[in-house]
């Protein structure tokens, strides 16, 4: 009898061993001279929970389709090409990790949004420390909840709008990490379609066709540290709520329709310290209520802030308007808009008391704004004498500028930010 219960204790201990060992993650190699000579046999071979390393070299493949739960890493940056025939890595399982690749040449598409890497209708996909490089579509993410994307280098060739994709093109997902990525030469660097709960922290979007960063319909994000510079417009925020935007940078946006950040339509969002330098326009904003502007500075832009039709309860408080062609245009009523606290490089009030705050309030509208609003092409009289009268007419006895637009407590020296 003790020799069964020996030898059933004995079978018991091999099998327990022999499934722990089924269980540990095995490391597929890939390369000329590993066990597997091409990345799609290691993807068919691996199981669950597998690592494919993949070694130095290049790889002429495409249409790549990982189907399990896999950590992708390359060794020495690998190159996957495609040559122009299509989407190289498609990702339709949770928990995949991809690292360290090359991925190229995924060529133009005009009936399909072909992409470098793409996750559809999964969650938890780490894309991190990846160089993509004239992808059409960079990293693209189709309904994918929770989902970390740190640390790539995305490139696209410059063409027309039609022939260019997005640098990170996200679709109906939540609960994404958009981190210390650098983005350039797309159509938008980042761009946001029903996204919800997400964080963009820490890129560089830089030189892309239309906007930097793109939000449409989404809700409850935030974006903070990034720099948006020498794009057709820095950021576009459109048709959401909850969006906070705080420490991005916003410089060298020029164009005839180029902004730092434009708004359209958007609610309840707090813009704080942010530096606005050298746009065409600052921030114009159209149609948007309940969003509190503060600690911002706007320096040697255009327009630093233009001001359209359907902005209500507006809080313009505490920012720097230093050295801009024009501080404010306002086109309509004020709707409960204050400006407050700001300073203004054009303020030449006095401070008897010496407490900070000048004692005169400040017109920022001036007449000319006005003009240029209804015609354009009066630019070519900014620096007029003729012009410098009307503005100081207008200043001195209000007649077409708005006359409740007024900070009554402008700072006498530029706020520390």
């Amino acid at each position: 009898m003790r020799a069964i219960l020996q030898y059933f204790s004995l079978l018991a201990t091999t099998l327990l061993l022999a499934t722990t060992a089924a269980a540990q993650p095995q490391t597929l190699r890939v390369g000329p001279e590993e066990d597997y000579p091409s990345i799609a046999a290691a993807l068919s071979a691996a199981d669950s929970g597998d690592v494919v390393e993949i070694h130095a070299g290049t790889y002429y493949e495409h249409g790549l389709v990982v189907d399990k739960p896999l950590y992708i890493r390359g060794i020495g940056y690998p190159v996957l090409d495609a040559q122009e025939q299509g989407e190289i890595l498609t990702i339709i399982a949770h928990d995949v990790t991809v690292e360290g690749l090359q991925l190229q040449n995924v060529g133009v598409s005009y009936l399909k949004d072909h992409a470098g890497i793409r996750v559809r209708q999964r969650s938890r996909a780490v894309i991190r420390n990846n160089r993509l490089v004239n992808t059409f579509f960079g990293i693209y993410l189709e309904r994918v909840h929770e989902a970390v994307i740190e640390n790539n280098e995305l490139s696209g060739v410059l063409r027309d709008e039609a022939s260019s994709g997005n640098g990170i093109h996200a679709w109906h997902c939540e609960k994404l990490d958009i981190r210390d990525n650098w983005v350039t030469g797309h159509r938008d660097g980042i761009y946001f379609e029903f996204v919800d709960n997400s964080k963009i922290v820490g890129n560089e979007s830089v030189g892309n066709q239309r906007y930097g960063l793109h939000f449409m319909f989404s809700n409850h994000d935030e974006y903070h540290h990034n720099r948006f510079a020498d794009n057709g417009a820095g950021v576009a925020v459109m048709f959401s709520k909850f969006i906070n935007m705080w420490e991005n940078t916003f410089e060298h946006n020029w164009g005839r329709a180029a902004y730092g950040l434009l708004l359209k339509e958007i609610y309840d969002t707090r813009i704080e310290d942010n530096h606005f330098i050298q746009n065409t326009i600052g921030i114009n904003i159209e149609g948007s209520t309940r969003i509190v502007y503060q600690r911002n500075e706007f320096r040697r832009n255009g327009w630093a802030i233009k001001m359209a039709g359907g902005c209500l309860d507006n809080d313009i408080t505490a920012n720097n308007f230093r050295s801009n062609t024009l501080d404010l245009v306002v086109n309509s009523n004020v709707n409960n808009n204050t400006f407050t606290g700001n300073y203004w490089s054009e303020y030449n009030g006095y401070d008897l008391d010496r407490d900070g705050t000048g004692d005169v309030p400040y017109r920022p509208v001036k007449l000319f704004s006005y003009i240029l609003d209804q015609t354009p092409e009066a630019i070519v009289l900014l620096r007029s004498f003729f012009v410098s009268l009307m503005n100081f007419s207008e200043k001195v006895s209000p007649v077409f500028t708005p006359a409740d637009v007024l900070d009554h407590q402008p700072s006498m020296q530029p706020l520390s930010l």
